[in-house]
């Protein structure tokens, strides 16, 4: 039976959050009342490649100053932030996780983009937006904990002008077997639902889309995590990094991850799409 919305959500949820986010911020000696989208990227990138997906992928999407963006699945808004700044468009996030929002909207108003950059708590199933409101749509590391794809792209969809483009990032199922959990968005099988990279691209064309683009990162992505692995100093951890938004499981799950993606069990795709 696939998971409840409520058993992703409590996957993610955790009490103390901002609080964690901004000790951390302070130990690493920046004042948590004057923070810059950099300063946050550390821990608010909670996607695989962290800022540099990010900045890639909106490199391919190049949103304009005049675009309305939704991002769904927007976490605690580190690439919702990037994206306002970045290309002066106007962001409205949208998460499962009501603590994740509320994170989101305290970091946002604390680097001076609450103007630009608005979250709500809603399912991606059930965007809570009127037909073809936006001109961009985007996700990065969501489609993971989604049973039911074709509702997922069908509301994207629907949300789109059109012309309207949607770019998102997302881990596929590789032909290595299944995963080793638990791993970032899963501690058991049973809220983890990959698709392979051609299912994922055929539904997404039954939805309606047109490829735009279609890029393979898993290899950048395992050379860069190597050169990360050859730089670090063995049993330490820098102050800041997406292990304070996941906790005490990170290290293990980080281990799993790499190894999916080295056993070819996962691969990761970037891709920009248009609505005709």
């Amino acid at each position: 039976m696939p998971a409840a919305p409520h058993d992703v959500s409590r996957h993610y949820e955790q009490t103390g959050l901002l609080a964690r986010i901004l000790a951390a911020l302070a130990e690493a000696g920046l004042d948590p009342d004057h923070l810059t989208i950099d300063d946050l990227a550390p821990v608010d990138e909670f996607h695989s490649r962290r800022r540099l997906a990010t900045e890639e992928l909106a490199r391919l999407l190049a949103p304009g100053a005049a675009d309305r963006v939704i991002d769904i699945g927007s976490g605690i808004g580190g690439p919702s932030r990037y994206l306002a700044q970045t290309y002066g468009c106007r962001v409205s996030g949208v998460d499962l996780t009501p603590e994740f929002v509320a994170v989101a909207s305290a970091l946002t108003e604390r680097v001076g983009l609450s103007e630009r950059v608005d979250f709500r708590q809603g399912s991606a199933l059930d965007l809570p937006f009127p037909d073809a409101a936006f001109d961009c749509a985007w996700s990065q590391n969501v489609a993971m904990n989604i049973a039911d794809r074709p509702r997922y792209y069908a509301e994207m969809h629907r949300v789109l002008r059109p012309g309207g483009r949607l770019a998102i990032q997302d881990v596929a199922q590789g032909p290595g077997g299944a995963l080793h959990f638990p791993v970032m968005w899963a501690d058991r099988p049973e809220i983890s639902f990959l698709r392979t990279p051609e299912d994922t691209r055929a539904m997404l064309e039954a939805a309606g889309f047109r490829v735009e683009a279609w890029v393979d990162n898993s290899e950048a992505s395992m050379a860069e995590a190597a050169a990360e692995r050859a730089k670090a100093t063995p049993g330490a951890r820098p102050v800041l990094g997406i292990h304070v938004v996941v906790g005490p499981s990170f290290r293990e799950k980080l281990r799993n991850m790499q190894r999916c993606m080295e056993e070819n069990r996962t691969r990761l795709i970037n891709a920009v799409l248009v609505k005709p």
